[in-house]
């Protein structure tokens, strides 16, 4: 069974290992990347965000963040699930709770970065309602998607 939990000190060595891993593996851990990897506190916690966990038989085999942008938007973000625990469902379940979390937090709006070569990824967040929009600038070399979710009822981004 998957639990999601909230973000404790002593997870910040997966939520780095799991991120770093996908990074690696695709392209390469940027500045931003280490920054926030290593200092999520600074990085994302202290200024309103939040990082969830998923938690299968006692092993944290998964996580993403919400990083705030402005007054009523936070950034869906750092999402990866350990390549052990892929399958397991870990990756939909962080995405659900990541959206009902905004929600709870009375944001407006989602909005991420992504890369094209990210497809189940990228599935996944339009499954759930996120919505292509036209990329313009981000700080990640990266980022070749940009896609928006209104968290407002019956409003779509």
């Amino acid at each position: 069974m998957i639990t999601i939990e909230n973000y404790k000190p002593e997870y910040q060595c997966y939520f780095e290992a799991f991120n770093k891993a996908w990074l690696e593996k695709y392209y390469v851990v940027e500045a931003i990347d280490e920054y926030v990897l290593t200092h999520p506190e600074e990085a994302i916690l202290n200024d309103g965000g939040r990082i969830l966990f998923a938690v299968y038989n006692e092993a944290v085999v998964g996580t993403v963040a919400l990083r705030k942008v402005d007054e009523g938007v936070m950034e869906f973000t750092k999402m990866a699930v350990d390549e052990k625990y892929q399958g397991l469902g870990a990756g939909k379940m962080l995405c659900e709770a990541a959206i009902q979390l905004a929600r709870d937090l009375k944001q407006e709006k989602l909005i991420l970065y992504s890369q094209t070569q990210l497809q189940t990824a990228l599935s996944i967040y339009r499954k759930y309602g996120f919505i292509d929009k036209p990329i313009d600038g981000t700080k990640y070399k990266r980022a070749d998607v940009y896609m928006e979710m209104s968290l407002l009822d019956g409003e779509m981004s």
